[in-house]
């Protein structure tokens, strides 16, 4: 008789964690919607058209141009935007992973150079607007790029404040949004991600557990509580291989890992230190952009 109430306690105990359970699931689901309920609209396609030049030596080069759609996110209510900058300019990057077939690494490769340039940049609003816009500042150390408007908005665009920023730890939960493609209907999404790592040198910067997309970079990354944790970009390091073909192989693989790259997410306290350097646009007049380094020469 004694091993009786027991049982029920036991029974109880079970009954209760079955029911948390998905009391837990609800309560981050209803975190989540907040998050992109509150964010959503400062969201934005970016879409480039970019020039890209390539050549070997021997071989001749080729030349192509395509139109592609990204990711960007509204800082600020002019219609300042952050993008990746490797996913709207790849020639840098592809440079540096093409690097171990090239013969800079004293191997036996080929010189391969590659060249890219937007010659086109959008902002597409939901409501079907199209607004002509202008890199305005790169960084390359932190894979950024920002745009503006080439005219002021005729309303402050919905942002996102850098300064209401949050730090993460190994396994925590973040929501992540961003805009999907063409293919569908470039509709508003969002996910739920863990921090895998966590890194502090030379810089910080997070590991996220989702794979590496063309429509990731560039997208926002929060806590729980709705606070921007950082933007999805890449982290490259220079290709090292004892030979051009096994660099070749690798390169062939497709895999971020073997390339050398992995997408990371850049600290918001970052991107507003970078933001701050950002000039006004110059409009259709002059394209040149300036950049990180020209303007702190001043």
């Amino acid at each position: 008789m004694r091993l009786e109430p027991n049982l029920t306690i036991v029974a109880l105990v079970v009954l209760l964690a079955s029911l948390a359970a998905p009391g837990r699931a609800d309560d981050l689901a209803e975190k989540g919607r907040e998050v992109f309920k509150k964010n959503q609209r400062a969201i934005v396609t970016v879409q480039i058209v970019i020039k890209t030049k390539f050549s070997v030596p021997g071989m001749g080069g080729q030349s192509n141009e395509s139109k592609q759609d990204l990711t960007g996110t509204v800082v600020d209510a002019s219609g300042l935007t952050v993008l990746a900058l490797s996913a709207c300019e790849p020639g840098d990057m592809i440079q540096s992973i093409m690097a171990g077939i090239s013969g800079e690494d004293g191997d036996s490769g080929v010189a391969f150079k590659m060249d890219t340039e937007l010659s086109d940049v959008k902002i597409l609003l939901d409501d079907g607007t199209e607004m002509p816009a202008e890199v305005v500042l790169r960084d390359k150390d932190l894979d950024l790029a920002f745009i503006r408007p080439k005219t002021k908005p005729a309303a402050p665009m919905s942002a996102i404040d850098l300064a209401k920023s949050a730090r993460a730890q190994v396994l925590d939960q973040i929501i992540t949004l961003n805009r999907l493609g063409e293919a569908a209907g470039r509709a508003y999404a969002v996910s739920v991600d863990r921090i895998t790592a966590v890194v502090l040198k030379p810089r910080l910067f997070y590991v996220p557990d989702s794979a590496m997309t063309s429509t990731t970079m560039g997208s926002p990354a929060f806590t729980l509580d709705g606070n921007l944790l950082g933007v999805f970009v890449t982290r490259t390091a220079r290709a090292k291989s004892s030979g051009g073909f096994g660099t070749l192989l690798k390169l062939l693989s497709f895999r971020p890992e073997n390339l050398n790259l992995t997408a990371i997410i850049l600290p918001a306290a970052d991107i507003l230190k970078a933001a701050k350097q950002a000039p006004e646009a110059k409009g259709e007049g002059d394209k040149k952009e300036e950049t990180k380094e020209s303007k702190e020469k001043k």
